[in-house]
């Protein structure tokens, strides 16, 4: 840190972006453009946000926390995070605004200090998996391709009986069927 943190509030700041900055879902939004051409300022803008919002709020609990930053990440990212790390995040940023409050500054510096050395052991990096396309394409099936919808009735005979070398794919787990979508598969 090149600057001296004097105060409080500048602490909490700086604190605040140590713990987003090492936040992987930030990181991976940040670095793929979900935010747009603007996803660092809006990085950074957040920083700003979530410190004022304490600022402008008394006595917030850890889940108001957990919302709002979940509403900036909707908002800013179009991202829903579903990963089990807000909790995380949102209690860290509580924790270092309480010790600021209860001048502690101390505490928070040593904890930025241990945020910038994970922040330099590298970025989190995302990797495409395969689409759906992608892994139909890589099976060896060379026979005809028809679709099949579960729990519609095939009202033609003109398609071609699976192989027997070639199983039909199991059935989904009935969680994805319950939900009121109708599962489609090629046949094989």
């Amino acid at each position: 840190m090149a600057a001296r943190l004097t105060s409080t509030r500048e602490v909490f700041t700086e604190g605040v972006r140590a713990v987003l900055e090492t936040w992987p879902v930030l990181q991976i939004a940040v670095d793929n453009g979900f935010g747009g051409v603007y996803s660092q300022q809006k990085a950074d803008w957040m920083v700003d946000a979530v410190q004022q919002y304490f600022h402008d709020n008394s006595d917030l609990q850890q889940y108001e926390v957990e919302d709002f930053i979940s509403e900036l990440m909707n908002n800013e990212f179009d991202t829903v995070v579903d990963d089990g790390s807000l909790p995380g995040v949102a209690q860290q940023v509580c924790q270092m605004f309480k010790q600021c409050q209860q001048g502690k500054p101390e505490e928070v510096k040593s904890q930025i200090s241990q945020l910038a050395k994970k922040k330099s052991t590298g970025r989190v990096k995302a990797t495409a998996g395969k689409s759906p396309e992608e892994e139909e394409e890589s099976d060896d099936d060379d026979g005809p391709e028809a679709m099949e919808c579960e729990g519609a009735a095939q009202t033609s005979s003109s398609h071609a009986p699976p192989r027997e070398a070639n199983p039909p794919a199991p059935p989904p787990d009935e969680a994805e069927v319950d939900d009121g979508w109708t599962v489609v598969r090629k046949k094989k």
